[in-house]
């Protein structure tokens, strides 16, 4: 018969309602141990807790051991769809591992990524995951400075020997083009993300060298200055009063790609009868639109899992070695890309 508490429950509470020593209890309740435990131990451990309200005392157990069994993420735009399957991929990841996610969105702005890095700094996190950095990134060079231990995700930087998880863009952009090759374009167009991060400029520079490779005019490029609908119309507007046509349009981000068909749609032209147009990332309800976008599809919630194994080997000290790998996309063709007549 359970006793009755009629103050907070505490491990010694719950160790003699299910009649085990409080170290098991504690075992039971830790990811990292309770494989130790029988499974059918553990399973009514959990329920016998639930039941009393018992929870573990993250903060007592982080001072005895001096760890904060936390990590960071910072991610540049929480409303940009890409993101929230990578956070769920590092949430999933580090929860299993017994970690908790302390996440900041940043706006893409350098002060707010600073600001963010203090304030998980103060909450003690043991790492933090990147989703943010720019070609020379003044929180990756300060994390570097501070000893902390970072991966980058989605975005990398020039500096050598610091650890990330991204996209083949050389692959993404090629089969891009080789689609649009195969529906007889040659004029293709560009607009390309924010030169100061990797997927911007990497975007653009494949881009010119493919076509540059096939023989076709390289220089029908406009650049943004984020990876927004805006940003995307803006440009796209810039491009087409040049004047100068084009067939197909390869936009840096799927949220350019979005603000491009508005400008299209506005210059009295079609899509795809008078322009192709190919998104990048695949964000939701693409293929309910009319048209339908064609996009590169890239591995989001894997991305996200894959940077929070390697950042937690770093904080294990179970990887030394900085690794950069490269994860393989997919072209996902749709209704906005058509042969040229």
């Amino acid at each position: 018969m359970s006793r009755k508490i009629t103050r907070k429950p505490t491990i010694r509470d719950l160790a003699q309602e299910v009649g085990v020593h409080h170290s098991t209890v504690s075992r039971a309740l830790n990811p990292n141990k309770q494989s130790k435990i029988s499974p059918e131990v553990v399973k009514k451990i959990k329920k016998t807790a639930e039941k009393l309200g018992y929870f573990p005392n993250i903060l007592a157990s982080s001072l005895k051991q001096n760890r904060s069994f936390s990590i960071g993420i910072l991610i540049p735009d929480l409303i940009n769809s890409v993101f929230p399957p990578i956070i769920r991929g590092v949430q999933d990841t580090a929860e299993a591992a017994g970690f908790t996610v302390m996440i900041a969105n940043t706006d893409d702005e350098e002060e707010k990524e600073q600001l963010a890095l203090r304030a998980m700094q103060g909450r003690s996190i043991e790492g933090i995951i990147i989703a943010t950095a720019r070609l020379n990134d003044p929180v990756v060079v300060e994390c570097i400075r501070l000893n902390v231990p970072i991966v980058l995700v989605n975005r990398s930087v020039e500096q050598e020997g610091v650890n990330a998880v991204i996209v083949d863009e050389d692959f993404a952009m090629r089969s891009t083009l080789d689609h649009l090759f195969s529906l007889k374009h040659s004029r293709i167009a560009h607009i390309a993300g924010s030169q100061d991060t990797s997927t911007g400029a990497e975007r653009a520079m494949f881009f010119a060298n493919y076509m540059k490779l096939k023989g076709y005019e390289t220089d029908l490029v406009e650049t943004t200055e984020k990876f927004t609908v805006e940003c995307g119309y803006k440009a796209c507007k810039k491009l087409l009063a040049r004047g100068e046509g084009f067939t197909a349009l390869v936009c840096g981000s799927d949220q350019i790609a979005l603000g491009c068909l508005d400008a299209i749609e506005e210059a009295g032209l079609s899509v795809p009868n008078d322009v192709s147009v190919v998104g990048n990332n695949d964000i939701p309800l693409l293929d309910r639109m009319s048209p339908s976008l064609t996009t590169i599809s890239i591995p989001k919630y894997e991305m996200g899992a894959q940077a929070t194994k390697i950042l937690l080997d770093m904080i294990d000290a179970a990887s030394t070695e900085p690794v950069v790998i490269k994860m393989r996309p997919k072209l996902i063709v749709r209704n906005s890309t058509a042969l040229q007549p």
